[in-house]
């Protein structure tokens, strides 16, 4: 009885793991691809690419982290991939190796390799969303409202002839001003900001301002800037929501298409921003702000 017992289990166990292989063989990975190279540095991305047929956008995700930590390993939108938006996971300096802009230089750069190479990959770059978490949704936000912004285009990468410009941004919980972003957070909020903002733009954001406004999304929005869509807790103890708040006033004052989405009750990340109820509020936004031609998916 008890070899049954353990044979009945061992099937069990067999049909689990297809399942979940059958789950993961819904897109493929392709990682450390080098979109650029900053010397001896070499800059990597890593792409996933849905196994059905893919929607537009290809979905652009830049890690958190404080602007000094994390990896482009850290990507919580495979539910996505697995519906059919493919997604570049993009590696950036951090600001112990580089000091701002070299994030937006390099996320830029990645944006046009992707452009240059993402068919010979089997991936449509026509029409990109940036999205990101944290320190991470503050440099996809960066990134989207500076469409051809010359001094944060920068020189990193072998492109120069591709668009780096976005049709959509997605931010989980990002920064927006960091002129005013010290003065709004938490004592536990400034034991992290404080140094991580050192490192990140040389010194204290009150003692370079210039640096400060021009690494803070609100000052760069217009009418021209594409659609944006913002998650934020309003129990954040690390980022102050009012950074939302700021950029979805700035995006309201240009008449630029915004959607904020308070998460009730969270704090500073987690699976509540990820879950079912958000995933769909992202592909409403996906499919509305950034339709394939009449609605169809792309081949």
């Amino acid at each position: 009885m008890k070899t049954n017992h353990f044979l009945g289990f061992s099937r069990l166990l067999f049909v689990f793991c297809a399942c979940a292989q059958l789950s993961a063989a819904q897109f493929t990975k392709r990682s450390d691809i080098e979109f650029a190279r900053v010397g001896e540095r070499s800059l990597k991305l890593d792409l996933y690419i849905p196994t059905q047929k893919q929607r537009i956008p290809l979905i652009v995700w830049v890690h958190g982290g404080a602007w000094r930590s994390g990896t482009k390993s850290e990507m919580p939108l495979l539910d996505l991939v697995q519906e059919g938006w493919p997604a570049a996971s993009v590696e950036y300096r951090l600001s112990p190796e580089a000091q701002f802009p070299a994030q937006i230089h390099d996320i830029k750069a990645a944006i046009r390799f992707l452009r240059k190479e993402a068919k010979k990959h089997g991936v449509d770059a026509g029409s990109v969303l940036i999205a990101g978490a944290s320190a991470g949704a503050h440099l996809a936000a960066l990134v989207g409202v500076t469409n051809g912004h010359k001094e944060l285009e920068g020189e990193v990468g072998e492109n120069d002839g591709e668009d780096s410009s976005v049709q959509g941004i997605i931010s989980f919980y990002g920064a927006a001003n960091l002129t005013t972003i010290l003065s709004q957070s938490t004592p536990h909020g400034l034991n992290v900001r404080v140094p991580a903002l050192k490192l990140l733009l040389g010194a204290e954001p009150t003692e370079v301002s210039d640096a400060a406004r021009l690494a803070s999304p609100v000052f760069h929005v217009d009418k021209n800037d594409p659609p944006l869509l913002l998650f934020h807790g309003d129990q954040d103890p690390q980022m102050p929501i009012n950074q939302s708040h700021e950029l979805e006033g700035a995006y309201r004052s240009a008449n630029c298409n915004v959607r904020f989405e308070v998460v009730h009750g969270a704090g500073h990340g987690g699976k509540q921003f990820y879950d079912e109820e958000r995933l769909a509020i992202v592909k409403r936004f996906l499919t509305e702000n950034l339709p394939a031609p009449s609605n169809r998916r792309s081949d």
